[in-house]
């Protein structure tokens, strides 16, 4: 049979010197190839047949590899009938841990989603309220019930300001406000977890996954969010405060506000050099100390 040079190992070899590599391993040799364009913007990729015998893994894992590559924007046109195609302007794709910066509406759901392909999936939030997380979650819960992924376990843990305390921000322009601006985030962050912890929930009866959601309350007003991703990746940004107005219960409301959505996430990566790595580490200490110490039980009525 005659192999087509487009679909031939990049490097000539039938498989990789290094069996038995990782679904994250082959994710980061591709997205090397393409980066540095021995693969090259519109060629079609190998087979995942080519690719398990390359790497010496399963095609299990060249198809989580490739669903990471699809999530950062480097790969196209993914079907089961044919090759992935690489992404016109694959410089411009979120590319792993050195891509620029991006708003947490257009990186945070990728992250997610490439989280839940592995088998264990361990999630922990800190933030104001959790309405980025839920959006995020939409994209891998699409992809359970489509029979794509299908984690063992899923275990969540998120940390949101506690009801007792006077919030920081959003806070009221004029300091004679009567509440109803606290009464509104704390609708918002309880509807919010509400929905999240239900969607995750269901995959118990749905999919037979063993998932556990947790909330606890923090005694202050966080002024950075954090994502922590299967203990490997830690995704940072700060809530900067901005003046608007907003209707609420009838009433115009000049406020000192934040929009979390559009917070730029900073991603560190386990492995991906000193400074990636201590950060990860820290970031999960700094975690876990906040949910074993002052945190307390969070109950999302109000």
């Amino acid at each position: 049979m005659v192999v087509d040079p487009e679909h031939a190992p990049v490097n000539g070899r039938n498989r990789s010197p290094r069996p038995h590599a990782s679904h994250r391993e082959v994710a980061d040799e591709l997205r090397r190839r393409i980066r540095s364009g021995q693969l090259r913007a519109g060629q079609r990729m190998p087979t995942q047949a080519k690719l398990a015998d390359e790497f010496g893994v399963e095609r299990a894992a060249v198809r989580q590899a490739l669903r990471i590559l699809q999530s950062e924007r480097l790969l196209v046109n993914m079907s089961k009938g044919s090759p992935a195609t690489v992404a016109d302007q694959p410089e411009k794709a979120l590319t792993g841990p050195e891509a620029r910066p991006q708003p947490t509406t257009v990186a945070l759901g990728a992250r997610i989603t490439e989280a839940f392909a592995a088998p264990h999936v361990e999630i922990d939030a800190l933030c104001l309220t959790s309405i980025s997380l839920t959006l995020a979650m939409g994209e891998p819960l699409r992809q359970i019930h489509a029979g794509r992924i299908k984690p063992a376990k899923v275990d969540v843990r998120v940390l949101l300001p506690s009801s007792d305390i006077d919030l920081a921000f959003p806070a009221p322009v004029d300091a004679s406000s009567d509440g109803r601006l606290q009464r509104n985030w704390l609708a918002n962050r309880n509807a919010q977890g509400q929905v999240l912890r239900h969607n995750l929930l269901a995959l118990r009866s749905t999919h037979g996954i063993d998932v556990n959601v947790t909330f606890r309350a923090l005694p202050f007003t966080p002024p950075v969010k954090l994502y922590l991703l299967n203990g490997a990746e830690a995704l940072f940004a700060y809530y900067t405060l901005i003046k608007r107005e907003e209707e609420i219960d009838h009433v115009h409301l000049e406020m000192y506000d934040v929009q979390g959505t559009q917070s730029m996430l900073f991603p560190f990566t386990q492995g991906a050099g000193l400074r990636d790595t201590t950060f990860v580490e820290q970031s999960h200490l700094w975690f876990n100390a906040l949910w074993e110490t002052i945190s307390s039980e969070l109950v999302l009525t109000s």
